[in-house]
């Protein structure tokens, strides 16, 4: 079930539960048209006397009303500080509104941003479009596996803004963004019995091919022939075989002579570690290894969704990582798509394995102006970063430019991390051209320097995000439930479309 959210000038027939946001320290609600005589009393005196609200940053606070009244509840919430206000940072005050939402069983909703006379429109525009996408996002429900699981209808939510046609518009992308995160989310928490390689293709495909999305897949037969040995050499040990999964989305007439651009994302299913197997606690959660794959499909899901003008490809490098006797193991030298031999040290440093034929392919192939990776590839980049960034390696400085400027209006956050030769010089090994792992320090950027071996020209855009910090709430957050963040999607529709999208 989709969320459904209409803004509108004028609503007409409110009833049930009203949304009324309100600037920090202001006494009354001011002009309010949409509220009878008595219930704005009702307001002000709350306003006035309740100390519990004030009206701070996510302040939220429930309103009883008269038995007689249409509406069975007002809900006031915070916005902050008005001179400090920021239209993103109104999400999070829609994900706290979607528990409340749920808890008093509202059929209908009705939220205005009219009353805060706000003097340019794209403002109100931009706060009720953010304040909805809050509530989307938080919106997210996984219980495919309950049984006893009761679909609750969800409420219908009616904006009321002087900025109607401004803030359906910027819905409009924000809500194409939150599909792609659902759909990244999804996979993520989908269990590892029911997600592997060839079931993985089979969802994406069912999911993105009404788009206009064009796939093709690559099963162990084709990979061999191509080249993708490394990659293959990571799902020895599996009885299920391993996948590449290409997505294009042709969004510039095919006259165009544009480069594209290309996501590559990290997709092991489940990763035990291979010989050199993980400790069990916390295994469970290794489902989620494939949380750069799925912000891939997530993004080109949104730029469809949201018919990106812009050429961009996709590819998801899918395998599981298992011990058996036919597993890859610990001293053995294998061989990349580009010719180089790798020493293995340990099994469960794979990842980098999937991604470097991806790369290379992607590069011998369709020739990228820009091209970004995306893993969660090393537990040393949450030693670096915990769990608030995701690191950013990234080869040029316009590039990184351009990423955070995507950051700081997706709320996603992005640190920049050292490229630097003598990470690069680490991986080199005494008996093969590489090794898989580097020493006991700065493990996240020894791997960002094995990747950048396989960066044939400088002058190509790259960034590689070690998304490890951000694939999973173990907990209920504002806009995430509990499961599989979905991390990147957003971030990277933003960076798509300010920069790489014909205006």
């Amino acid at each position: 079930m989709t969320l459904n959210i209409i803004f509108s000038k004028s609503p007409k027939n409110i009833k049930d539960t009203l949304i009324l946001p309100v600037y920090e320290g202001k006494k009354t609600i001011g002009t309010a048209d949409f509220l009878n005589n008595n219930l704005k009393k009702t307001v002000n005196a709350t306003l006035k006397k309740q100390k519990s609200f004030t009206g701070k940053k996510d302040e939220i606070y429930v309103i009883p009303t008269p038995t007689e009244s249409d509406i069975d509840q007002i809900i006031l919430a915070g916005l902050g500080d008005k001179k400090e206000f920021k239209a993103l940072n109104v999400e999070t005050l829609g994900g706290k509104l979607w528990p409340i939402l749920k808890q008093h069983k509202c059929d209908k909703v009705y939220a205005f941003t009219s009353h805060l006379g706000l003097a340019k429109k794209n403002d109100e525009a931009e706060l009720a479009a953010h304040l909805s996408m809050g509530l989307k996002l938080r919106s997210y429900n996984f219980d495919t596996y309950k049984t006893d699981s009761k679909k609750n209808k969800l409420p219908k939510i009616t904006f009321g803004t002087t900025a109607q046609n401004l803030a359906s518009a910027l819905y409009k992308e924000l809500s194409a963004a939150a599909d792609g995160v659902f759909i990244a989310r999804d996979l993520m928490n989908e269990p590892p019995n029911n997600l592997y390689p060839a079931s993985y293709v089979s969802m994406v495909r069912k999911d993105l091919k009404s788009l206009g999305i064009e796939i093709e897949v690559f099963d162990e037969k084709k990979m061999e022939k191509l080249g993708f040995h490394s990659h293959l050499a990571v799902g020895m040990g599996s009885a299920r075989k391993p996948r590449v999964l290409i997505m294009r989305w042709n969004g510039l007439p095919k006259s165009s002579k544009a480069e594209p651009i290309a996501f590559i994302g990290k997709g092991v299913t489940f990763d035990t570690g291979g010989i050199s197997i993980k400790p069990g606690p916390g295994m469970e959660d290794m489902k989620m290894d494939m949380g750069g794959s799925a912000a891939v499909v997530g993004l080109m899901k949104s730029l469809a969704a949201r018919k990106a003008k812009a050429n961009v490809v996709g590819i998801v490098g899918l395998a599981e990582n298992m011990p058996s006797s036919n597993a890859y193991r610990p001293g053995d030298i294998i061989k990349s798509m580009d010719g180089k031999t790798i020493e293995v040290l340990n099994t469960d440093a794979e990842g980098r394995l999937v991604l470097i034929d991806a790369l290379t392919y992607i590069q011998k192939t369709i020739k990228p102006k820009m091209m970004i990776d995306l893993a969660t590839l090393t537990g040393a980049m949450m030693v670096a970063l915990g769990t608030e960034y995701c690191g950013a390696f990234v080869n040029q400085d316009k590039l990184w430019d351009q990423l955070n400027e995507a950051s700081s209006q997706s709320g996603e956050k992005l640190w920049r991390m050292p490229l630097d030769k003598a990470y690069k010089d680490e991986m080199k090994s005494k008996i093969a051209d590489l090794k898989n792992l580097g020493g006991r320090f700065g493990g996240a950027c020894s791997a960002a320097g094995f990747l950048q071996h396989f960066i044939k020209d400088d002058k190509v855009a790259w960034a590689h995000l070690d998304i490890a910090g951000k694939m999973i709430h173990k907990s209920d957050s504002a806009t995430v439930p509990a499961g599989g963040i979905g991390f990147g999607v957003r971030v990277l529709d933003r960076l798509v479309a300010n920069n790489y999208e014909k205006k």
